[in-house]
């Protein structure tokens, strides 16, 4: 059995998956994912075009009350669709399993609509192609008005900004991942976990010296 929209076990920001569309360059969008209510609720991600998209995670448990952050990456494309307008359709599947339920011992049947008396909760989203220049118009505008640094120097600080912001997003992810492997490490042996935490570790650590270097080395704009 499935339920609309009106009584959604998680609420998803943004609503829209809007991604910046340039060719030959990749492009994501992140959805923060939040359970509102007290159960465990597993979440699965479907799209109509899965070659064109790389979701990750595209399944997951969230406890109560808490959130994640879903990434969903658009591959490099070699031309512009028609009229920029993008038929690609995404749906996000909820519904409650037991507590301390993990990801990877989830029943096949798990999303099974046929299942008796199993509610899957369905929320569609829609896919949004943005030019580079309508992204970019409102932040230069504002800048232009209270600096007088030259194009060159705005396009440098912009790149600094969103590298940053970008290791920022990278460094959560991968945090996230920390906390599912430390979770899994006291359930189960796993022979290849401690090559795996040591890799996920040191990568986290590169992140976050790379994102701190981003900071000490960014130019001032006042």
């Amino acid at each position: 059995m499935t339920a609309g929209d009106g009584n959604q076990l998680i609420s998803v920001h943004p609503e829209d998956l809007k991604f910046i569309f340039e060719l030959e360059k990749q492009s994501f969008c992140d959805l923060k994912v939040a359970n509102n209510t007290e159960h465990h609720v597993a979440f699965k991600v479907k799209t109509t075009s899965p070659k064109k998209y790389f979701v990750r995670p595209n399944t997951g448990v969230i406890q109560p009350w808490d959130s994640c952050v879903i990434r969903v990456t658009l591959q490099a494309q070699r031309e512009y669709p028609s009229d920029m307008q993008c038929k690609d359709k995404f749906l996000l599947q909820s519904t409650i399993v037991p507590p301390h339920a993990d990801v990877d011992e989830l029943p096949p049947d798990t999303f099974n609509k046929d299942s008796d008396g199993k509610v899957i909760h369905d929320r569609k989203l829609r896919v949004v192609y943005i030019p580079p220049s309508s992204t970019q118009g409102n932040s230069e505008d504002e800048g232009l008005k209270g600096s007088t640094q030259s194009p060159d120097a705005n396009s440098a600080v912009q790149s600094l900004k969103d590298e940053r912001d970008a290791a920022v997003r990278q460094t959560q992810l991968l945090q996230q991942e920390l906390d599912l492997l430390r979770r899994r490490r006291y359930r189960k042996s796993d022979p290849g976990f401690s090559l795996m935490f040591a890799f996920v570790v040191g990568l986290i650590g590169i992140m976050v010296g790379f994102l701190l270097n981003l900071s000490l080395s960014s130019p001032s704009t006042e």
